[in-house]
This record gives structure tokens, sequence and C-alpha cells, in this order.
């Protein structure tokens, strides 16, 4: 049996990313597993050496120390997002007698999660605005029929991965309880929105009845997430993951890397943040030295270490001189590009993530691996 064009080019893809030496970060598919491995095995001694069995011991540290880290009462650890959000929401719905979630229409439960809210937990969502954008809080005012959740994506990936400001969040919780409703944080990335919001993620936690937070998108882990919040919800939610097959027997390897994640990545954070500022700005001179006919770099000044860029061409093309820009040069600037949501056919747009291997790299670099990019793309008709 061959193998198909598409698993061609991506074996294509990886190889040449993986074989990058100069990257501002390095995706999880580009790490060897026998170096995850060693690492992990290296630290775990000074952890807790001993596997878990259905949720106990290394997996009971985390959960405390997950805790103790945004200040709330009590954590439970899910293998996935999707489901510490379901429990969540779920949970909240039986005790606020409302199944009806507000949410932003381009959060992660409505775009990748496959309708999951109402197919398995039986919820139903609402949306306060559909603008690419936060809801403020007159529109979460303005919503005409009541709902028991609000439900905030911090940040907003598929808008930008972008934030508030700290007045304007803490207006949107409280218009959400002006409404009797709970407010709840989709906080998979909550770690570096610290730096936007100057505030500690203790104050932002603070400030939702429940927040989930995940171990591997910013943390570097392999897999896994935790749901913080009061003690009896804690409990009420253990109980529904043991129901949506969330017991697993072992899951030391993915909590040995979360523990791993908060003791060495999440000290890093805010530096990757200023970071992230230093490379937008240099992309977009880069872009706008190179003559790009359009380009976007969004957020201009980003609200995390992540950030997208838009550029007028077909996401093959792009991608195309991604690659050949790594496997020609050593150099990693963009990963994969897609087409713009809702946009026409000829704009494509990517994520760049700023993590510790791009603090090596200087404006002045930036610009030079732009005008090595763009020297591989079509000239504009």
């Amino acid at each position: 049996m061959t193998d198909s064009p598409g698993t061609d080019q991506r074996r294509r893809r990886l190889t040449a990313w993986r074989s990058a030496t100069r990257v501002l970060s390095r995706i999880a598919a580009e790490h060897r597993i026998s170096d995850r491995m060693a690492d992990l095995a290296a630290y775990a001694g000074s952890v807790h050496d001993w596997v878990d069995m259905y949720g106990d011991g290394i997996v009971g540290e985390l959960e405390r120390r997950t805790a103790r880290t945004l200040g709330r009462e009590a954590a439970v650890f899910f293998p996935t997002g999707t489901m510490a959000q379901q429990v969540a929401l779920r949970c909240w719905a039986g005790r606020t007698g409302n199944s009806t979630v507000a949410l932003h229409p381009r959060s992660h439960p409505e775009t990748d999660e496959r309708g999951a809210f109402s197919a398995v937990s039986g919820l139903r969502t609402v949306h306060p605005t559909t603008q690419s954008r936060w809801p403020t809080a007159d529109e979460v005012r303005a919503l005409e029929e009541p709902f028991g959740a609000l439900m905030l994506e911090l940040p907003l990936r598929e808008a930008g991965f972008v934030l508030p400001t700290w007045d304007e969040l803490a207006d949107v919780v409280d218009a959400a309880r002006e409404r009797d409703a709970v407010v709840h944080f989709d906080g998979a990335r909550i770690w570096e929105c610290t730096s936007h919001l100057g505030r500690s993620v203790q104050e932002i936690a603070a400030l939702a009845d429940s927040v989930y937070v995940s171990f591997y998108k910013s943390l570097g882990g392999i897999s896994g997430a935790a749901l913080v919040g009061p003690q009896s919800l804690i409990d009420e939610a253990r109980a529904w993951r043991h129901r949506y097959g969330g017991d697993l027997f072992h899951q030391y390897p993915a909590v040995l890397s979360a523990l791993l994640g908060l003791e060495r990545e999440l000290p890093r954070l805010p530096e990757y943040v200023a970071h992230a500022k230093v490379v937008a700005a240099a992309l977009a001179k880069g872009f706008e030295a190179a003559g790009v006919p359009w380009f976007r770099v969004h957020p201009g000044m980003p609200h995390i270490h992540r950030f997208q860029v838009w550029l007028p061409y077909a996401p093959a093309v792009l991608t195309e001189a991604a690659v050949r820009l790594a496997e020609e040069t050593g150099t990693t600037l963009f990963h994969r590009w897609f087409s713009a949501p809702g946009g026409p056919p000829d704009i494509a747009v990517t994520e760049v993530t700023v993590a510790a291997e791009g603090l090596e790299w200087t404006g002045e670099d930036v610009m030079a691996a732009v005008t090595a990019f763009t020297s591989r793309l079509p000239a504009s008709s």
C-alpha cells in the first residue's frame, strides 16, 4: 500500500520542521518520544516516583498544586479539556436549573468539538455577539433569553488570541451576575494572560465560578486539563469524570509533564509574551520592506505570546514557502497556513507562537527571515 499525497506532504513538512535549527517555537509533533520520556524519567524522582492508580498519588499532587497556583479551593484532573468543560457546564446546569450556555460562536466548544455540548451533555448555546471580538457587558445584558452560565474563553483564539482589558473583563462578569448566571472561564491559556490584564493568575481566576486550564497548550505537557472551583463543584465533577470515562488506570506520564510545565514553563511565560511583541513588530516591518501587497499581523501588539499573520496568497502556496525555507536554510518562521475563516480564497492565516527557542531571535533576525520567506513566494500579478 502506498501513502496518499497528503501523507507524503505531511511527512515532508514534519521532516523539514524537525530538522530546522532556528525556530520561534516547536510544535508538539517535532519532539522525539525518547527525549520526552528521558526528561520525564529524570524529573520523576523529585516529584513522586510511584505510578498512580485511578487518580491517586501523583494525580492528587497535581490537583493540589493547580488549586494553589490558581488560588482556588480545589481542582480535579481530566484527560481532556473537552471533557472538563462539558462536566463543568453540566454541573452548573444542574445547579442553576438552566441548561443554556452563553458563549462566543467562535469559542472552542462551538468550532472544534463536533457539537458535544448538545450531543453528549444536553446543553444548548446562545451567542452574545457574532463579531470577531470579545462580547461586551451590554451585549451580555441584552441577550433576549435567560442563560444559566456565561462561558468566556481567555484568550479568544479564533479571533487572534485576543483579550479584553481588566475592566472590560470585570464588567462582562458583572453583567452575567446581573442575569443570575454563573461564569465559567475556558482558561486553557489563562497562564499567559497576566501581562495583558495586569493581574496575577489568582486574581483572574477569582473572577469566575469555575475555570478550566490546559497543561499542554502553554505549559508543554503531554496532555491533560484541570477544572478548578469550589470543593462541592469539584466533588461533583469528579463523579461525572468517572461517568464520562475519564478515570484512567494510569495517568502519570501526562501528570508528570504537567508538573514539569508548572515548574519550568509557567515562570517564563511573561518573557515569551514580551518577546512576541518584538517578533510581531519585526514581522510587520519585514513584510512592508519586502513589498508584500497586503498583510496583517493581528493583534499588532500581541496580547499573549501567540498571534495571527494574514497574507494574500493561497494556503498551499504559503505552506510550501515555509517548508522550503526550513529545508533550504534550517529556519522555521511559519508552520502551516489555512484559509481565512469566512474570507476569500486568496487570503490565508497562520498562528505564530514565540517560546523559549524564539527568545534568541532579534528583530533583525525576524526581518531577515521574512525576506527569505517572501523570496520563495510567487511574484504578485
